[in-house]
């Protein structure tokens, strides 16, 4: 290759007079040039002339058609130690200008934005998406929640050290490489070969529009998949637990839905970003029966994951109340969701223990429950009920069309099961049973529920916690 092929191939790709250029580059993959890496820039500059500017990623070792451009004459580094660029040209010093002051290292006022809003160009020359910097221009404008901020140095134009936090700063892996097939198709990109290098000419413009739409109404547009991958696991995951804060409601899963062992609890919690836990059953047996002690380190080691939680279920009413009220506050457990029938004095000793007392329906019908559950609301008019729709399905109820509104539970329902099953009591996927939870779901955000949602509760689920929480997320997405 000489310069003036690359220069041709360049002019090909969308490159001309005046132009402004990010170039991300491997000088190695055009193969053989005449003249070495300074040619190759000087096939660039040929091509944007005297009035084109062009602009390299200048943070950490980037190549040598990095180096060739730094060491231009007149080139300009910018302030920014995080997310740093070389720029030379007419236009340099306006691109680069106070890059430090920035809140973001590649958002708002940025070499980044500004070479957008300057109509400028990017080329990827012999490398793929993965090291096109300025998509994370469009994680940061989109103020994705798995960003972090970082921390750093800064040394001031004027010699000054001053401690600077970037907000929004890209983490470890991307699928920018997934991306290529949306650029192509929408005609912002375009791919060429000089030499034996892959190249892609993007327009920066373009390319702001489509993936700020794109990424707006889908924030993990840039993560991948993998199961096996744990950064985009994680970052998925604060994507969910993001999603969850804009909700009224608390969401709450049980623990024989979340996993057998504590450990895998916590494991298969955080990777559906969720932060709060139903003791039900632990390691198939039921929560509230487990020693004092194993209780006790149970919540402990949940609580040192950041994982609260929200009370414990009784399958049955206890025996001996007293005794279980002591061993759940030693426990730090404040909240006991237990069955309705017969439970009046048993709730009663409960509460005088300290304790907060939810009433669930199981073999009940609404019209029963309702009755049963007034006279517990004479004795405290602060009781709290469970709605659990799957049990009514059992009792051959319409839980949302009749259940419900005939059992008027509305007004004292404090959490919602979030469970669906047949009319025989086989539990089903949500929304694919008889329980008419999508409708519980849609009419309880409708008043903004500021109680507990139960995720698998009071119910077998037929599947993992990964599919249930999916499924509930797809039901809120399509409300």
């Amino acid at each position: 290759m000489d310069r003036k092929e690359i220069a041709e191939g360049l002019k090909s790709l969308g490159l001309k007079k005046g132009s402004i250029v990010m170039l991300h580059s491997s000088y190695l993959s055009l193969g053989e040039v005449e003249g070495g890496p300074s040619e190759v820039i000087k096939a660039f500059l040929d091509v944007i002339g005297r009035k084109g500017t062009l602009l390299v990623p200048a943070f950490g070792k980037l190549g040598v058609l990095v180096e060739e451009v730094k060491n231009l004459p007149g080139a300009i580094v910018s302030t920014c130690p995080v997310g740093a660029v070389a720029a030379y040209g007419p236009a340099a010093e306006e691109l680069c200008k106070d890059h430090w002051k920035a809140e973001t290292a590649h958002g708002i006022h940025t070499p980044f934005t500004r070479l957008a809003e300057k109509q400028g160009m990017i080329c990827l020359l012999g490398v793929d998406q993965d090291r096109n910097t300025t998509l994370h221009s469009i994680e940061a404008l989109l103020e994705l929640p798995y960003l972090q901020p970082i921390s750093c140095t800064v040394k001031t134009p004027s010699g000054e050290e001053v401690r600077k936090e970037y907000k929004y700063f890209p983490g470890p892996h991307r699928d920018f490489i997934g991306l290529d097939s949306l650029l192509l198709q929408s005609g912002a990109m375009n791919v060429g070969r000089i030499g034996n290098a892959q190249v892609r000419v993007i327009d920066c413009t373009a390319m702001f529009d489509i993936l700020l739409t794109a990424g707006g109404e889908c924030p993990d547009l840039v993560l991948c998949n993998n199961p096996e991958c744990a950064d985009c696991v994680k970052q998925h995951a604060a994507i969910y637990a993001h999603e969850m804060t804009k909700e009224s409601f608390r969401l709450t899963v049980s623990s024989r839905l979340a996993g057998r062992y504590i450990p895998e609890m916590v494991e298969n919690l955080k990777k559906q970003g969720i932060s709060r836990i139903e003791l039900d059953y632990v390691q198939g047996k039921i929560a509230a029966n487990l020693p004092a002690a194993k209780l006790l380190s149970a919540v402990q080691e949940l609580k040192g994951e950041n994982i609260e939680v929200s009370g414990i279920r009784l399958p049955i009413i206890p025996d001996e109340p007293e005794k279980l009220a002591e061993k759940l506050l030693a426990a730090g457990i404040f909240r006991v969701i237990m069955p309705l029938a017969g439970s009046a004095k048993t709730a009663e000793i409960l509460k005088k223990s300290g304790l907060t007392v939810v009433l669930y329906n199981v073999a009940q019908s609404a019209k029963s429950a309702a009755q049963e559950f007034a006279g517990v609301l004479k004795k405290d008019t602060e009781s709290v009920f469970c709605f659990n729709a799957a049990n009514f399905a059992k009792a051959g109820e319409h839980p949302f069309l009749y259940s419900y509104s005939t059992g008027r539970f509305i007004k004292t329902t404090g959490q919602l099961d979030i469970a669906d099953s047949t009319w025989d009591g086989t539990g089903t996927g949500l929304a694919r049973g008889n329980a008419e939870i999508k409708e519980l779901i849609s009419i309880m955000r409708c008043r903004n529920f500021s109680g507990y949602f139960c995720l698998g509760g009071g119910a077998s689920y037929p599947g993992t916690l990964e599919m249930a929480a999916e499924e509930f997320r797809q039901l809120l997405k399509n409300m």
